[in-house]
């Protein structure tokens, strides 16, 4: 209850003060009684000004800063020494409305990260030689084996050790679709295991997971001011206090030359102070900025700042590491071709044998596919890397030769030599094998596949008009066959860390504002370099630490969704601010007209504050 109390009483405290306004209202027609009527008006006044008054007055003491709080507590008490206190109570009533559904809006936001925060669990079953133990998950340390059973959150990130299942990962991806789960398959802190068993391998403590790292960059994200809030708050302290000497002016300038007698005077300058009053321009961002920021992290992007998220609209092109980002990172094994007079399970039983002793990635491959085609690996008799181009050894008494294509004389291979170009020709990765006397009888082509994903999001963003092109250090045949594949604008290949700054450098000549997204830490200073950095959230800390923005699940799509979002953020900024300026030059001008009175001022002026927090409140829905 007290948290409820806390949590919305700057809201409760403005609903008191109206309340009160309207018993008042009441007395001062049914009742003769003017100190009852003035003493409620006076409460109303201390109610809901409490919470603008406190932030203006420790504000302009602390910063010596005049504010727009500031402007309305001399307006209220400006109506009120001429009698209109009905008009000075619906003034701070208005304004501590739009106060506490600002703060709502702030609130709205830091939500989120509660929300995250709450689905993090503090304890994880421990799998100790067959015992389980309850401990914290802070004690947890990498190696360790982790098990959750159905329906539980999963406490570490990690990769599934036994078992299989379906997972809930809507938590850090938005994504409502459960995703089926295999042994050696990454899971993340803070998702829930729907269906089977798993033990789970620790890979990272708790304090580096994924989900910390989300947790982090929307908190530093809240605390960074766009550029659009920076330039209004610069605006604001001056025109405070260009606001104050018209005030000053009007009080006095109309009743020596137009001829107003004193009262009206006074009353337009009460007027002129309340409809000038920046409110509704000072709340054009920040409310807008915020609910972006949740919405984006509801959804799986991370942006560490307004700034980001209201540049990211501006984007006229995009380059994008391969490995990691395009394609998945892991190569797989997509052909193998074996010589005809050769039975094809003797072979794999044997590469599998010698390729599980190995920790290359593409030994890997082949261990894998061997796993797929239902074998398993065995000890070899013998086993011996030659570095750089393969491996030897003996299975069962028969000696095998497993490596690049150069690692064999080229007359031991020439059967194989026309399927060998055709398979390089097509961007794809060689490994051949050989038997006793190193005669070829086969041959792996391994290649990094396209993700799921990247023909659909590299069309999204064409569709968003803008260029896509992808910076590689992998060889040019691959880098031509996966720009063919998903259709990017160009490419550049063989390209190192500082060859992809370079690259870089060329596209913002080019089309000046480019974002640069990647997952290594060789991607890192091109990332630096980029108007606009996007790293992948299973990516390295080094690329993750130096990028603007973070796509939790590595979905691709998500670009796309964030440059919508960055669009829309710009469009409705734009709407509050000209709408806002707009409704303060009407006020003026029929003030100095005569026009407006003091209630209908404070309507206009604090109505469309209301109005403008609302539109920016749009932004937290999809």
């Amino acid at each position: 209850m007290l948290k409820k109390w806390t949590e919305h009483r700057q809201l409760l405290l403005a609903l008191t003060s109206g309340l009160l306004i309207v018993i008042a209202w009441l007395f001062d027609r049914l009742s003769s009684q003017d100190f009852l009527t003035v003493t409620l008006f006076l409460v109303a006044y201390l109610i809901g000004g409490f919470y603008k008054a406190k932030e203006g007055i420790e504000e302009f003491i602390n910063e010596r800063k005049f504010s727009v709080e500031i402007l309305m507590i001399l307006a209220a008490i400006g109506a009120a020494t001429i009698g209109y206190w009905m008009e000075g109570a619906i003034l701070i009533f208005i304004f501590a409305l739009s106060g506490a559904l600002e703060t709502y809006t702030i609130n709205k936001s830091h939500q989120e990260i509660s929300a995250l925060m709450n689905l993090q669990p503090e304890e994880a079953t421990l799998l100790k030689e067959g015992v389980e133990k309850t401990v914290s998950v802070s004690d947890l340390r990498v190696g360790d084996i982790v098990r959750v059973k159905p329906g539980e959150r999963i406490s570490t990130d990690g990769i599934i050790f036994t078992g299989r299942t379906t997972i809930d990962e809507s938590a850090l991806t938005g994504e409502s679709l459960p995703v089926t789960k295999l042994i050696g398959e990454d899971v993340f802190t803070g998702t829930v295991n729907l269906s089977g068993m798993i033990d789970v391998s620790v890979t990272k403590p708790a304090e580096e997971t994924l989900f910390q790292k989300i947790i982090t960059l929307v908190q530093s994200a809240k605390e960074e001011k766009s550029p659009s809030q920076q330039t209004i708050e610069k605006f604001e302290g001056p025109y405070v206090k260009i606001v104050l000497i018209f005030v000053t002016i009007m009080m006095f300038l109309p009743y020596f030359i137009f001829g107003w007698s004193w009262h009206e005077s006074f009353y337009r300058a009460m007027v002129l102070l309340v409809v000038a009053s920046p409110c509704a321009l000072v709340a054009s961002v920040m409310p807008a900025t915020l609910s972006a920021i949740s919405n984006g992290a509801r959804q799986g992007i991370l942006f560490k700042g307004g700034i980001h998220l209201e540049q990211l609209a501006h984007i006229k092109a995009i380059a994008l590491d391969k490995t990691g980002t395009i394609t998945n990172g892991t190569p797989v094994v997509t052909n193998v071709y074996v010589r005809p007079d050769f039975n094809k399970n003797d072979l794999l039983h044997a590469v599998c044998a010698i390729e599980s002793q190995s920790t290359h990635p593409l030994a890997k491959a082949v261990v894998m596919y061997c796993k797929q085609q239902g074998i398993e690996p065995i000890k070899p008799d013998f086993i011996e890397t030659v570095s750089g181009w393969g491996i030897i050894g003996t299975v069962e008494g028969e000696h095998w030769k497993v490596g690049k294509p150069d690692f064999f004389p080229l007359e031991k291979k020439e059967a194989f030599l026309e399927v060998a170009a055709s398979m390089s020709e097509a961007g794809q990765t060689l490994v051949f094998v050989g038997k006793d006397k190193e005669e070829v009888i086969a041959v792996f082509a391994i290649e990094d596949t396209v993700r799921d994903v990247a023909i659909e999001a590299i069309d999204s963003m064409k569709n968003e008009g803008i260029v896509t092109y992808m910076i590689t250090g992998d060889h040019e045949k691959t880098a031509k066959k996966i720009a063919s594949e998903v259709k990017l604008d160009g490419y550049s290949a063989n390209c190192l860390p500082e060859e992809k700054v370079t690259e870089i450098e060329k596209l913002k000549q080019k089309y000046q504002k480019v974002a640069m997204v990647g997952d290594g830490i060789n991607d890192a200073p091109a990332l630096a370099k980029a108007n606009i950095g996007i790293a992948m959230g299973a990516g390295t800390d080094a690329a993750i630490e130096t990028a603007d923005i973070v796509l939790v699940k590595n979905n691709l799509v998500k670009i796309a969704k964030a440059i919508q979002l960055s669009k829309r953020l710009n469009r409705i900024v734009m709407q509050n601010i000209i709408f806002s300026i707009a409704v303060i030059l009407l006020l003026i001008a029929g003030n100095f007209m005569q026009h407006v009175s003091l209630p209908l001022g404070v309507i206009g002026h604090e109505g469309s504050t209301i109005l403008v927090i609302l539109n920016g409140l749009r932004l937290l829905k999809n």
